[in-house]
């Protein structure tokens, strides 16, 4: 599952790589059996490094990336799953359920989540707009804005602080 980037940005991003490589890589956890840190040492050995041969995003290659991030993200996401997904539940509509979402979708909002419940990052508003440029490579349609919506309601319920009452 590559994104739809056809190649990768003229400066690199690693940040922003990381968090590209940790949507594929919870995406790839969900997909079958592999247990979360096998995939982690996958995507660190094989997709995070630049090779001599290939560095191309088109093969779900993403050189550059921050690794320490993309690990941070990953485990984070997959330790705190089952808190993320009923906070993801319930910014979701009656007639949603969390399966019915697209699963790179899915993974994006979890990868965007942990990030979210981590208490030293950058502020809720960068991650979830670094999220949406993500989104932006993975999604052409409505998906960008439920992306927008969910993140931004789960913002508010992980970082309040950041966020003071309307007067």
């Amino acid at each position: 599952m590559a994104p739809n980037l056809i190649k990768p940005p003229a400066k690199p991003r690693p940040r922003t790589l990381a968090r590209v490589a940790a949507v594929q890589a919870l995406f790839q956890a969900e997909q079958g059996p592999t247990n979360p840190e096998t995939v982690i040492n996958e995507f660190v050995r094989y997709r995070l490094s630049s090779t001599e041969t290939d560095d191309s995003f088109e093969d779900g290659r993403v050189p550059d990336g921050d690794v320490r991030l993309f690990q941070q993200i990953v485990r984070r996401a997959v330790k705190e799953q089952e808190r993320l997904d009923l906070m993801l539940a319930d910014t979701l509509s009656v007639d949603w359920k969390l399966d019915r979402l697209d699963p790179v979708l899915r993974a994006l909002i979890r990868a965007g989540a942990a990030e979210l419940s981590m208490e030293s990052g950058p502020p809720a508003k960068v991650v979830i707009n670094e999220y949406l440029d993500v989104a932006h490579g993975f999604f052409e349609g409505d998906e960008r804005r439920m992306a927008n919506g969910i993140l931004d309601r789960m913002a508010h319920l992980l970082r309040p602080a950041e966020f003071p009452a309307e007067a």
